[in-house]
């Protein structure tokens, strides 16, 4: 009897591994984690009192609506119940919206580099990639994307912020986008860092869903939240797009811990915009000390930087880890590198600035 491997979704060959930002190691020299854009702030208050409470019934499974967590979300956002749907994270409603919209044949178009998830997701599906190289200046091309669309095109991934890049998309561009696409195409804006923009010229993706029924909006409650061990994200969408969401959602997938946390976390707005408030002016200081060294740096409204260091990019890396600072590498591109604690952003800094001068 001969031996044979079961056989698997030719689909998957050649998947590339989603590749989580490199952890501290225990005992070792690096004393900081600036490689998964992690919020560096403890719980917001109420959020360990609330988790706290609901462990204790943690043998029970967690309510599969979510409908605390939902009708929180539905005054927040001012939004109905039935356009709301939640997931494992944002990266989780991504997988779940692909799922609703592409297979075999279809095509799933995303500028790249953006986050890394897209391709993955998009290749498990069994769908097709269509990747749209950024500007020089690391921008998303809106235009190229549009001349990309074809009558196979089923979703558009917009991410704005745009990780690594942290560079955004403004709102006369991105409307001008809109127009061109196909009312039948879904564009999905992925805003994970929305919090974090401070460009008054940057929309709100909630308030272009409202007119458009093809615009799915994407958020999470892992960036700015500070809750990123919990996964919980959440989409904001039109009836039938949401309610496809609630059809491909993981049953029980959204804990009750993560629920309860996620609640309380919306009901300490103030305490959460002042902390963002600190990353933002942290940031500011970062870019600034960055360029005055005499690096180029794009713009970014998200809670990290991004340096384009092409060949030198696992060198850098190396020198940060060798300092005590962990970054994300994307080898012959660059690294993105998280706003994070002082301490930490100026470690960063003085290998960036030793770095520099070498080149």
């Amino acid at each position: 009897m001969s031996e044979t491997s079961p056989k698997l979704r030719a689909e998957l060959e050649g998947i590339p591994t989603y590749k989580p930002g490199k952890p501290a190691a225990a005992g070792g020299p690096v004393a900081y984690k600036l490689s998964s854009n992690e919020n560096p702030y403890p719980p917001l208050p109420g959020v360990m009192e609330s988790v706290t409470a609901a462990a204790s019934n943690f043998n029970r499974y967690p309510d599969m609506a979510c409908t605390g967590l939902m009708n929180e979300l539905s005054e927040r956002f001012g939004v109905p119940l039935s356009h709301l749907a939640t997931g494992t994270g944002s990266v989780g409603v991504a997988q779940q919206l692909i799922q609703a919209t592409s297979g075999p044949g279809d095509e799933v178009i995303y500028a790249w580099r953006s986050f890394e998830a897209y391709p993955i997701i998009t290749q498990i599906s069994g769908a097709r990639s269509v990747p749209v190289p950024l500007t020089p200046g690391d921008v998303h091309d809106l235009d190229a994307m549009a001349e990309a669309i074809t009558d196979r095109t089923r979703l558009i991934f917009v991410c704005n912020p745009n990780n690594p890049t942290g560079t955004v998309v403004r709102r006369a561009e991105l409307e001008r986008f809109l127009d061109r696409v196909p009312s039948d195409v879904l564009v999905v804006l992925d805003e994970a860092y929305r919090e974090f923009i401070r460009d008054p010229e940057v929309p709100d993706g909630v308030e272009l869903y409202r007119k458009r029924p093809n615009v799915c909006v994407l958020r999470t409650f892992s960036k700015a939240y500070g809750l990123a061990g919990l996964r919980v994200g959440f989409a904001i969408a039109h009836e039938p797009v949401a309610a496809a969401l609630r059809k491909t959602a993981v049953p029980f997938g959204v804990s009750q811990l993560a629920q309860e946390a996620a609640i309380a976390s919306l009901r300490a707005e103030d305490e959460l915009l002042g902390r963002v408030g600190s990353l933002v002016c942290e940031r500011t200081r970062v870019v600034d000390g960055l360029r005055a060294q005499g690096w180029t740096v794009p713009e970014t409204q998200a809670n990290f930087v991004w340096l384009r260091l092409g060949e030198r990019t696992v060198a850098f890396a190396a020198a940060c880890e060798e300092h005590g600072v962990v970054v994300r590498p994307f080898p012959g591109e660059g690294v993105r590198v998280t706003v994070g604690e002082t301490e930490a952003n100026d470690i960063f800094l003085k290998v960036a600035e030793a770095f520099h001068k070498e080149i």
